[in-house]
């Protein structure tokens, strides 16, 4: 019999590939961990997530239409949607969208005073009208969706024409001596200090699995261009340890997408 343990590790590989088994594993895994989500969070970026949700959040072009409905895709505790909100002049509303209830209900405490609208959501099929967004951000989540086409797909349906898709993802770092440490980090570090805080065993092995597997800048950007979006630009942050990638949906809205 093999034991509990190897299965899980044997999961969390075969999720992090990309297998049938992703959408389960990773809806169990953040419901899991969501109670030390934020603290994670702080402790293993080393405090540098909040700079690159605030780069991110700069490329969203909210002023456009700062009373707009905008997209916080695969919101886990709702950093993202929290940190819009409290922009000084948005007066619009946000979407918080996870299929992962544990996480938005750990966030709860930031939508004091906010016009946040929590919702569980899977975000291959979003609960939200052809062209009724004014913008979509996702940050740190779009990797671990089931099918990233069908994702880029169904957000570029939900925006509005002239709306953009910021995606903010980790990446792997092209110097040479920044990868290596980088790789140090990510695979002898963080699986043990994520694990011991979490609690899980398998989360923070499938987290760099997840990365590694992921599409890297420039195909992300071709894959955002094969999806309908246009202007694609991407930028790697912190020597390329994450990256961000915009594209803006057409003023002509092709095929009713």
């Amino acid at each position: 019999m093999i034991p509990t343990t190897d299965l899980e590790a044997r999961e969390a590989s075969a999720a992090a590939a990309g297998a049938a088994v992703k959408r389960a594993y990773v809806q169990r895994m953040f419901s899991d961990i969501a109670p030390r989500y934020d603290l994670l969070n702080r402790v293993l970026s080393l405090g540098i997530d909040r700079y690159w949700r605030r780069v991110a959040l700069a490329r969203l072009g909210w002023d456009r239409d700062p009373g707009g409905t905008y997209l916080d895709l695969c919101a886990g505790t709702l950093d993202v949607a929290a940190a819009l909100s409290a922009r000084i002049g948005f007066a619009g509303h946000v979407v918080g969208a996870d299929f992962a209830e544990p996480m938005l209900r750990a966030g709860r405490a930031k939508l004091k005073g906010r016009t946040i609208a929590p919702v569980v959501a899977d975000a291959l099929t979003l609960p939200v009208a052809s062209g009724s967004l004014a913008g979509a951000i996702v940050a740190f989540g779009i990797r671990n969706v089931a099918d990233l086409d069908a994702c880029l797909r169904e957000v570029h349906r939900a925006l509005e024409p002239g709306a953009r898709f910021v995606i903010l993802e980790f990446s792997t770092p092209r110097l040479a001596l920044v990868r290596w440490i980088y790789h140090a980090y990510f695979h002898q570090v963080l699986p043990r200090i994520g694990g011991l805080v979490s609690g899980h065993r398998t989360a923070y092995t499938y987290l760099p699995d997840s990365v590694r597997n992921f599409p890297e800048g420039s195909v992300l950007a071709e894959r955002m261009r094969q999806a309908g979006y246009g202007d694609v630009q991407w930028k790697p942050l912190t020597f390329g340890i994450a990256a961000v990638h915009v594209g803006t949906k057409g003023q002509t809205v092709d095929g009713g997408a």
